[in-house]
């Protein structure tokens, strides 16, 4: 069995990755962006028949891999409150490119049903998760969203991350070109937070 999926979480927990963090996932972004790898290699989760994986998502963990951000600990969902620790704009930040070299080194496709958040497991693959309800808040929004629209407004971030990825790896562009595409990411994230300050 291959890896073919990327689950996205959050770990409920503090700005630091701990111990639990790392068993569970195969590679953390703490508060201030530092990246921090998980107790277990991602190819560990090509089988989970040993026992020794990163078990990240109920009945979901082979084939797949977890990464996660440290936060969100004390967050409530009804009625929404971000606790103390929530996500970062640098972790957040961080985590998408981090979620992009693993797509790209594994040769994931992003999709809803390959790159997805632990919120969306139930939904799209219909496998019970028991209320998860990472990631369905960013930074930015005043409520958490609809799992499916966070899930794709997080893939976009991942697939702009790895076109600036594929963009320094070739010759240099037109800077007409350049401004056109930071023109349009914009535009798409600032549609994407009206939708939740209303």
């Amino acid at each position: 069995m291959s890896l073919r999926r990327i689950v996205m979480h959050w770990s409920a927990g503090g700005h630091t990755a701990n111990s639990s963090d790392k068993r569970h996932y195969h590679e953390i972004v703490e508060g201030d962006g530092n990246r921090v790898e998980g107790d277990h290699l991602p190819e560990a989760n090509n089988s989970t028949a040993d026992g020794r994986y990163a078990a990240h998502t109920r009945a979901f963990n082979t084939g797949a891999i977890g990464l996660s951000m440290a936060a969100m600990s004390g967050a409530k969902e009804r009625p929404f409150k971000k606790g103390k620790y929530p996500i970062t704009p640098v972790q957040l930040n961080v985590f998408v490119e981090m979620v992009a070299e693993y797509a790209d080194t594994y040769n994931i496709d992003i999709t809803r049903e390959t790159i997805l958040s632990h919120a969306e497991v139930e939904i799209t693959h219909d496998v019970k998760q028991k209320g998860k309800w990472d990631i369905t808040w960013l930074p930015g929004m005043v409520k958490p969203g609809h799992p499916i629209e966070v899930g794709d407004h997080l893939r976009e971030l991942i697939k702009s991350k790895q076109a600036e990825n594929f963009e320094e790896s070739m010759p240099k562009m037109a800077s007409s070109d350049i401004d056109s595409f930071s023109e349009k990411l914009a535009s798409h994230i600032s549609e994407f937070l009206k939708t939740y300050k209303t």
